[in-house]
């Protein structure tokens, strides 16, 4: 299908209309052609925003979320008062998906102080020698840092929460953000005994990072789409000359694509090669070498970017035509088949409630029954390319995964939906192909859905 400005303008509409930026504007800034030839990207005209231009949507869907979605989390979670303190250039994992943009770093000591009132809102002040700003009200400012830390203890005591969650885990890195220093400061200023009403926010800091909003559903497809388009440039003849270009030439050439265009990645790109006569062993983790691409080899690469907070995590394939061929051979265009069928015993095993070990032995299950060789490594994708909640696998370990493959799956959370599986290919004399398959998606809490589509058909350089 062709996706033109009027369907990329009416992907934001839920944006344009809390931010108030004007059509107009958002179509001169952001209008991508998009050419899709069922599941392969075949143009790839991109232009994004402006990084001026980003802050006003990612703080609309920052607002929405403060009001919206955090007073939902924490009534669910049982905290009361949430305390998030970070120190300049050692933030909380989770700070910066709470702070309006342009945000750098924290400003010496900041502190933000989430109270959860009688009628569920919350309400969202800072203790700071700089106030913050909207969406925040200052509950502080100006001094030292001792009158600080002291200005904190009275608020709490005045507050006087139940329960008070802080940012402290032994198996969620993200949620492990309060160091040892401010911890113990903290401990310093609360009014006696109010130390027992101290309890991990955990629960509360996935849920946070894991849950997708509304407003960001509309956006992620675009944040997508961009990813899978500059793989379909650089899976083309545009940028492989086979015999000339070498694998690591194609991975700089998407980084260099990236940061031409603004959008950080949260990992260097790798491409990867397979070869007839190159064995593929049943019992390799991973198939692929790096080198000069020729003529008959099949390509693969592995792409993350974040844009507008939100990031992409995909893997794709590539075929390099020999000379006087019509096309893919049959043997492989059945291996990516199969690679799609893994996919959907894969997505049909996704169930509200159901945990991420559950997720990945049914789907194990269902591809084994049809005889597929495959191997299952999906993880939660959003704000983090490696986000927290249900880890679903992990490449070397097909069992049970211990705390992070017990959590449960919610609805509107993001995916990346990974893994791979292996083929033998007739015109390879049988020899097994790996086909790594990537594609970001987001369980609806009925449905995984593929936030721009997935890969159904190679890439072709001819």
């Amino acid at each position: 299908m062709l996706v033109n400005k009027n369907t990329l303008i009416t992907v934001w509409l839920s944006v344009i209309a809390l931010s108030g930026l004007s059509a107009d504007n958002l179509l001169a800034q952001s209008s991508t052609p998009i050419a899709w030839d069922q599941g392969r990207v075949i143009t790839a005209d991109l232009s994004v925003l402006s990084m001026r231009d980003r802050i006003a949507p990612e703080n609309t869907m920052l607002q929405h979320r403060l009001e919206h979605l955090l007073p939902r989390l924490m009534r669910e979670t049982g905290i009361d008062m949430w305390l998030v303190l970070a120190r300049e250039y050692a933030e909380d994992p989770v700070y910066f998906t709470l702070v309006p943009q342009p945000s750098y770093a924290a400003r010496r000591t900041t502190m933000l102080i989430f109270d959860r009132q009688d009628d569920g809102s919350v309400q969202r002040l800072t203790v700071n020698r700089y106030p913050l700003g909207g969406p925040y009200e200052s509950a502080w400012s100006g001094g030292e840092l001792d009158a600080q830390w002291q200005a904190l203890g009275e608020l709490i005591a005045e507050r006087d929460p139940g329960r008070i969650g802080i940012n402290v885990s032994r198996h969620w890195p993200v949620a492990d953000g309060l160091t040892r220093g401010l911890h113990e400061r903290l401990l310093e200023v609360l009014p006696d005994g109010f130390e027992q009403r101290l309890v991990a926010a955990e629960e509360l800091v996935i849920r946070w990072v894991e849950t997708r909003t509304e407003a960001e559903l509309a956006v992620y497809p675009q944040v997508v789409s961009l990813a899978r388009m500059v793989i379909g440039e650089a899976f083309s003849n545009q940028v492989i000359t086979p015999g000339v270009t070498t694998t690591e030439d194609v991975a700089w050439y998407i980084r260099q694509r990236f940061a031409d265009l603004n959008l950080p990645i949260w990992f260097m790109p790798d491409v990867n090669l397979q070869r007839a006569g190159q064995s593929c062993g049943q019992d390799d983790s991973f198939c692929g070498t790096s080198g000069l691409i020729l003529p008959g080899d099949v390509l693969h690469t592995d792409v993350g970017i974040c844009y507008l907070k939100l990031c992409t995590d995909t893997q794709e394939m590539g075929y390099v035509a020999r000379l006087g061929e019509a096309g893919v051979p049959a043997g492989l265009r059945q291996a990516l088949s199969t690679g799609n069928r893994w996919q959907d015993h894969l997505t049909q095993a996704f169930v509200s409630g159901r945990s991420g070990n559950d997720i990945l032995a049914e789907a194990l299950r269902q591809a084994g029954a049809e005889g597929i060789v495959s191997s299952v490594y999906t993880h939660p994708l959003g704000f983090f390319g490696h986000a927290p909640g249900p880890t679903i696998g992990m490449w070397d370990n097909q069992g049970e995964t211990a705390i992070r493959g017990e959590w449960p799956l919610y609805p509107n959370t993001g995916y990346a939906i990974e893994g791979n599986i292996k083929a033998a290919v007739p015109e390879w004399d049988d020899q097994l192909v790996q086909i790594k398959l990537e594609q970001s998606a987001v369980f609806d809490g009925q449905q995984v859905h593929y936030l721009a589509g997935r890969q159904t058909q190679w890439h072709v350089i001819r």
